[in-house]
């Protein structure tokens, strides 16, 4: 088949790629290629079942239309200062210019107006005291929260938009590999797989928006194609959780407590990430049934306590160049190690260099959320390197946020994100294959749903200039 613009992945850098080629008039046609479900056909069994049932072909939490988006708690980082390096390439000024634009689309389509994060001055003050006498950064950032239930009806209303502007999706639809003309280094399209039927969609612009979950398979494609492209970063981490009582003053004052340190001996960025007050910890599987620990939080539905990520950067050099690899490695230990789930232990546990057991969690104040979740020793599969780094990094926290290390605040793990080896492109979003275009967090330049909405629309527009 033929279309004028093929799209591998419906997660937001796609979507919005879309989205501002429909607003630019375009006439060409468009043509997403997605593994997953439409988003009205997403549904979690865990629901119902209580546990993890390894949904085949794909997890309807990581894949389907809108991405993970659709299944996470929904939060819009509204400053460049978060969310990637794409204010690297783009310009600062100009990354923050489109956030606005990109904010005022989701608006549009439901988004909540209210900002969190932006009001409680004086708060924001003392948090920002208690974190630099902890040697830690505050990173000021307005949260827009979508919300779990209420980003599916959006990212819906979306879709219907997309289809009704003619758009053509296909879903439950692979990529299997790109369409090259090897003689004039020039993309041509791809090859897809539906079904047991596999056909080639030939196409004069080709993007990659695959996400992090993606993030392996792209790595592959720029070996097999020579497709330029620098190491990349993972991180690896832990899922916090404590009861709300704990962080009732950071909840109220900022929502979502952004905090960077570097703390010794090794001195790697350590940082927060996706903090969701009355939250709800949760469970992902990828393509290999490597599950990994993520969080969600509701706008109605609410727990007792709060949970976010610490996770801890490496960044890798010569001679090794296999950093996904590694992070699927430390996982893939964790989850032997917990028959296959997530595994949770105790912070004191760990500083006293024993297990937790189920019993121990049963008689704590705080109660997992994660209720499959196995109690076990998460020190057995994490490098030393990064559990010294989260150790040190919890007890500074714990100046900022007074009981974050208390004995019974748990750890789940693993805690993984994977980003692809970063691909080399210039300001219009060319790589060094002509016709070939890499967005959202598959490029390595975007983390998280602004910033990948954000790099959808610069692409949107860069393609309707071409008309």
């Amino acid at each position: 088949m033929k279309t004028d613009i093929v799209i591998v992945g419906a997660g937001p850098a796609g979507i919005f790629t879309a989205i501002e080629l429909i607003r630019k008039g375009s006439k060409k046609k468009i043509t997403v290629v997605e593994k997953g479900v439409a988003v009205e056909k997403r549904r979690c069994p865990k629901q119902k079942t209580k546990k993890c049932v390894n949904c085949k072909p794909n997890c309807h939490i990581t894949t389907g239309f809108s991405g993970a988006g659709a299944f996470s708690d929904g939060k819009l980082s509204l400053s460049y200062e978060v969310g990637g390096d794409l204010p690297q390439l783009i310009g600062e000024d100009f990354a923050q210019e489109m956030i606005r634009y990109a904010d005022s689309i989701y608006l549009e389509f439901g988004a909540d107006s209210h900002i969190e994060g932006i009001d409680s001055s004086e708060e924001v003050k003392e948090i920002r005291k208690r974190a630099i006498q902890a040697g830690l950064k505050l990173v000021d950032c307005p949260i827009r929260h979508l919300g779990t239930e209420k980003a599916q009806q959006l990212y819906y209303d979306i879709e219907r938009y997309l289809a009704d502007n003619g758009v053509e999706m296909l879903f439950s639809c692979e990529c299997e590999t790109l369409l090259m003309d090897n003689e004039n280094g020039r993309c041509l399209g791809i090859v897809a797989r539906q079904g047991d039927e596999t056909f080639e969609i030939m196409a004069e612009e080709t993007i990659i928006a695959t996400g992090r979950r993606g993030a392996d398979w792209l790595e592959k494609l720029c070996a097999q194609y020579d497709i330029a492209h620098q190491p990349g970063t993972v991180d690896i981490g832990v899922r916090v959780e404590v009861r709300n009582e704990v962080m009732e003053k950071v909840n109220k004052a900022l929502y979502e407590s952004k905090l960077i340190g570097y703390p010794k001996p090794f001195k790697n960025k350590v940082r927060t990430f996706c903090q969701n007050p009355g939250g709800f910890v949760s469970q992902e599987n990828y393509d290999n049934e490597l599950a990994v620990v993520n969080g969600h939080s509701y706008k109605e539905l609410k727990s007792d306590n709060t949970n976010l990520a610490i996770l801890c950067s490496h960044n890798f050099s010569t001679p090794f160049n296999q950093p996904i690899e590694y992070a699927q490695k430390v996982g893939e230990l964790t989850n032997m190690l917990a028959n296959g789930h997530i595994l949770v232990q105790r912070f004191g546990d760990i500083l006293d260099g024993k297990r937790t057991w189920p019993k121990e969690l049963s008689q704590s104040n705080l109660r997992p959320t994660l209720p499959d979740a196995v109690a076990g020793d998460i020190t057995a599969a994490m490098p030393y390197r990064a559990m010294t780094n989260i150790i040190n990094f919890i007890q500074a926290m714990d100046h900022v946020v007074p009981g974050f290390a208390s004995y019974e605040t748990l750890l789940y793990s693993p805690e993984l994100k994977f980003y692809s080896n970063r691909i080399k492109m210039d300001d219009r979003l060319n790589t060094n294959v002509a016709g070939l275009h890499c967005l959202g967090d598959s490029s390595g330049w975007t983390r998280g749903l602004m910033m990948a909405s954000v790099m959808g629309v610069i692409m949107g527009r860069i393609l309707a200039e071409k008309e």
